[in-house]
């Protein structure tokens, strides 16, 4: 019997009797509200468990001999596509003269909508093919006079009132695809550089007047994460009455992504700044957009984690427990309040 009392004395919730027992409509009051609480709390409470959060951290990079994808989708609205072409060169020497690699060429009307079906870069080479040009040039200012002594043949008469007919026409080309280079240091750039200069010369009468106003719908390195954010997304570019190259130095961090389901994904972001070079009547340069890229030899590594249980238990607890216990009070204080106002109506009834 001794043994029962003493653990009865450990009860920390005594019981009282029914008969003991009053309950009122603010009780009932105080009671709606702090269920109402309770559960608006716990909902917050189990999504924030629920959502994840990302860890980064940072290590040297390690990775080499690898293939870095660029991936382009660039609108230029006063240039037709017949005149575009994308060049690229890294650090290992390696020069790549109009890449036709998975990179695909839009025409444009001047409304800026798609006009035809399909037109992939090596309209372009096919182009250059006519006019027996060679993929490996260089540019030298010997080559070009050695073309110009033979004078222009029959195809590059018809390319060039093509080409200045859709540039009266008002069209314009996107370019987009992706490029494979070496994962070294280098750049790569949209131009007119794959025409012969005379070429060029003839269709647009001076340097000044190639007009390589642009926008980038996208510009990445790598497949895209959750949360990634490319800072040249969105930029346009629009000259008026004036021509120049623009320059990006791009900064490269390679990047993983690490799911919560220990799935990785290896990709880059970066960071840019931005000149601009205007033409001046004594420069031989020709207008283009250049994308120069540098890699950080800093991996960036990013893991999705999600918060432990026993974290959400404890927190679930002083939520429930701490809006009880509030409720508990706030029906005291209003009982206490409403009884001393209700008193004096009762003595003065009896007066």
């Amino acid at each position: 019997m001794g043994v029962k009392q003493a653990i009865k004395r450990l009860d920390a919730f005594p019981r009282a009797e029914e008969h003991l027992l009053q309950k009122t409509q603010s009780g009932a009051l105080v009671s709606v509200i702090g269920l109402v609480i309770m559960a608006t709390l716990f909902y917050h409470e189990l999504a924030y468990y629920l959502t994840t959060y990302t860890v980064h951290q940072m290590s040297v990079d390690l990775q080499r001999g690898e293939i870095l994808p660029i991936h382009v989708n660039i609108t230029f609205p006063s240039l037709p596509c017949d005149v575009l072409s994308v060049d690229a060169i890294d650090m290992s020497g390696k020069h790549e003269v109009d890449l036709d690699t998975n990179i695909w060429k839009l025409r444009l009307n001047s409304h800026g909508h798609i006009t035809g079906t399909e037109y992939l870069s090596d309209l372009v080479e096919k182009e250059h093919e006519a006019h027996n040009h060679d993929h490996d040039k260089d540019h030298h200012k010997d080559s070009h006079e050695e073309e110009h002594t033979h004078g222009f043949d029959d195809a590059a008469e018809t390319m060039i009132k093509k080409v200045k007919q859709a540039l009266a026409n008002g069209e314009g080309c996107r370019v987009y695809g992706v490029l494979d280079v070496q994962r070294v240091a280098g750049n790569f750039h949209i131009s007119v550089h794959g025409l012969n200069i005379f070429v060029a010369q003839m269709i647009f009468d001076g340097a000044k007047h190639v007009n390589v106003s642009h926008i980038i719908h996208d510009l990445s390195f790598g497949p895209q994460y959750p949360g990634i954010h490319n800072p040249l997304d969105g930029t346009a570019r629009i000259l008026h009455e004036t021509s120049g190259t623009f320059k990006y130095y791009i900064k490269i961090v390679p990047t993983e992504y690490r799911y919560i389901s220990k799935d990785v994904l290896s990709t880059n972001q970066f960071s840019v700044t931005e000149y601009f070079s205007p033409i001046t009547d004594f420069e031989r340069t020709w207008p283009a957009v250049y994308f120069l890229y540098d890699l950080s030899p800093i991996t960036v590594t990013i893991k999705e984690e999600r918060r432990s249980f026993l974290h959400f238990i404890t927190r679930l607890c002083a939520i429930l427990g701490g809006t009880f216990a509030l409720t508990g009070m706030l029906d005291r204080w209003m009982y206490r309040l409403l009884e001393a106002l209700t008193k004096p109506n009762r003595g003065s009834g009896f007066l």
